[in-house]
């Protein structure tokens, strides 16, 4: 049998779609993941085993990212480090005396969240670790802060001008589509309604308490005390008598401070050396990922010379670190070097090419084409775990067929379409690694992270479609904002209504 009968055709999107309905029914991602990327080599193949086991390895260390594994492990020996000196502790009480309830720690949270837009990789781990221990003494479950810190990750970084994901609009505009790329992306800010939406929506669940689904099964159950529901011994927690006691807040605070401000400085440098001559283009075509690696391995340097000279830890304990660091993030690189095996078996099986040509062909300049693009953003980023490589696939297609200053402002919705459908695709996708990360910034179960955030990104998907409707007819952004927020905020009303009732009814009756 020929591989070649396969490649560019719905069979490629067969390999992520095994791995994710196994992943949903098994609950357990390794498995899946792994049965997923097999599947797909055999189809790439043509079912021959031999070339199939090579293929399998081969996909593998081509598509793994390096840089980013060693930015997750070190990072790892950060939060490690942050714990046995005491920092982390010592934060968490200092937050008690300032944090008076679970809604200012999940606020708290969310602030965070906003405040790192630099990059999603780096926001998700590095609020985790640092709110994880102040989420913790309030009862928050760690589903609902993976959810708080996943729904600050990608949505703020895909509106932020700043972040590492405006590289991505600004590289794919052509010189002559009367606009440049960082024009596009500001343009297209106020259109992208599953970030803004979303945003809303998580400063509303959290400032009135409302939980629904799964979720509020968590948060029922972390009221008493199970913070985790299941999957919690897959997390090494550190032992009381482990920890320094000479631990402050500053021992949190200081390296976390040079972690973000390195990242930045970094960012900014390599964006310079790469021939920018602004700040804003720095940050557009910064190497983002050697700038986080730089950034991780300063701060550690810097960790030794805070902790080392005032004994909170010994010499050996700052290097078990690394091992223990390593330990802690193995769930994450495990999931993350599968997921990335995924995509390359899609790449191999010509995902693009068939999803460029199903579009090409079905589509024609309407006002229901950002909805529609909207729908098919979701399904490639659920598929590929990708919201980078919905954004490669989707954008260009999207800026050609709206060509000429006339399709101008069809065209941005469009865009704004496609990427909040790729970051949507990307919060409700089992194999996405802005989703793995998060989980691991929280210390909650994949699986549970996923099942729960999938229901919240549901609600938020079905008014953004409604939403790009409304944009492909009257084309102005404030009116379609102002009236996609109002919708959702009269569903979640109404939602939180009904189920107070049924409650209320469900306790009456008994």
């Amino acid at each position: 049998m020929d591989g070649a009968m396969f490649i560019g055709t719905w069979w490629s999107l067969a390999p992520p779609l095994l791995a994710i309905i196994l992943a949903l029914v098994t609950k357990e991602v390794y498995s899946s993941l792994f049965i997923g990327v097999a599947f797909g080599a055999l189809l790439y193949t043509g079912f021959q085993p031999w070339n199939a086991f090579v293929a399998f390895f081969d996909i593998m260390k081509s598509s793994m990212n390096l840089n980013i594994l060693i930015f997750d492990v070190l990072l790892g020996m950060i939060i490690v480090l942050m714990a046995k000196s005491g920092g982390s502790a010592a934060y968490g009480k200092w937050a008690g005396t300032k944090i008076k309830s679970k809604r200012s720690a999940m606020l708290a949270t969310t602030g965070l969240g906003v405040l790192i837009f630099v990059d999603d990789y780096f926001n998700c781990l590095t609020v985790g670790s640092v709110m994880r221990p102040v989420t913790d003494r309030f009862k928050v479950s760690r589903a609902k802060l993976a959810y708080i810190i996943d729904a600050t990750a990608a949505p703020v970084c895909i509106i932020a001008p700043v972040s590492s994901r405006a590289a991505a609009v600004n590289s794919y505009v052509p010189e002559d589509a009367g606009i440049t790329g960082f024009q596009l992306f500001l343009r297209i800010i106020p259109y992208n309604l599953y970030a803004l939406l979303t945003l809303a929506m998580v400063l509303y669940i959290v400032i009135s308490g409302f939980d629904f689904g799964l979720m509020k099964r968590h948060e029922q159950n972390a009221a008493k005390g199970d913070l985790f529901t299941s999957g919690g011994e897959e997390f090494e927690e550190f032992k009381e008598d482990a920890l320094s006691k000479g631990g402050r807040v500053l021992d949190l605070v200081l390296p976390v401070a040079v972690l973000i401000i390195s990242a930045i400085g970094a960012m900014i440098y390599t964006g310079f050396l790469d021939g920018a001559t602004d700040i804003v283009t720095a940050f557009s075509g910064c190497d983002a990922e050697t700038s986080l690696i730089f950034a991780t391995m300063l701060t550690i340097l810097f960790m030794l010379f805070l902790y080392l000279p005032r004994k909170v830890i010994t010499f050996k304990g700052f290097m078990d670190s690394f091992v223990e660091g390593f330990k802690l993030m193995i769930p994450a690189v495990a999931i993350l070097i599968f997921a990335w095996s995924l995509k390359g078996v899609g790449d191999a099986l010509g995902i693009a090419q068939f999803v460029e040509g199903v579009v090409g062909s079905n589509t024609s300049a309407s006002v229901f084409i950002p909805a529609i693009m909207f729908i098919i953003a979701i399904f490639l980023a659920f598929s590929t775990g990708t919201s980078w490589g919905t954004f490669a696939i989707l954008v260009p297609i999207v800026i050609a067929m709206f060509p000429g200053a006339s399709n101008l402002e069809m065209m941005i919705i469009a865009v704004s379409a496609v990427l909040a459908g790729a970051v949507c695709g990307d919060h409700i996708s089992p194999i996405s690694d802005t989703t793995v990360m998060s989980s691991a910034g929280a210390q909650s179960n994949h699986i549970n992270h996923v099942s729960t955030q999938m229901q919240y990104a549901a609600v938020v998907a079905i008014v953004c479609i409604v939403g790009y409707i409304i944009a492909g007819f009257i084309r102005i952004w404030w009116v379609t904002l102002a009236v996609s927020l109002a919708i959702l905020l009269i569903v979640l009303t109404f939602m939180r209504k009904y189920i107070e009732d049924k409650d209320r009814k469900a306790v009456s009756d008994d």
